[in-house]
């Protein structure tokens, strides 16, 4: 069924390092990617488009690194996955469906009602919902 894409957890993932682990001060890409496993190429980009829509904050300098932008509960899940611009293939409001009635009156409706509610998850969870489930697993 559904894979989240890569690039989406990867987001996820990184978002909540920062949020997790920049209490005290910036967190390092190259932290980020030593804890979490996440291809440094990959990272950048993904922080960079971050902090242009103003989820995360650059910090410059030696001791430099990235921070949330905002309060932890007010950054939701579906927020960062529209950012890297992976949920296009959950947002679609009209899926291709195929050439049956099948497909088309049953299935096509059935899927736009699961990717709805994935989406509509997303963005009823925030990243301080994730940093308390992290606490509750003794992360």
């Amino acid at each position: 069924m559904f894979r989240c894409p890569r690039i989406t957890q990867y987001a996820l993932e990184a978002v909540l390092d920062v949020a997790w682990h920049g209490r005290t001060g910036p967190v390092q890409s190259k932290d980020i990617t030593e804890r979490q496993g996440i291809p440094r190429r990959y990272l950048e980009q993904v922080m960079q488009e971050l902090v242009h829509a103003g989820v995360l904050v650059g910090v410059r300098g030696p001791r430099g690194g990235y921070r949330l932008a905002r309060d932890p509960a007010a950054i939701t899940l579906g927020e960062v996955a529209r950012v890297i611009d992976a949920l296009s293939l959950v947002e679609e409001r009209n899926p291709p469906a195929s050439g049956s009635a099948l497909g088309q009156q049953v299935i096509g409706p059935l899927l736009s009602e699961t990717r709805q509610a994935l989406v509509d998850r997303l963005n009823a969870l925030t990243i301080d919902d994730l940093c308390q489930r992290a606490q509750g697993a003794g992360l």
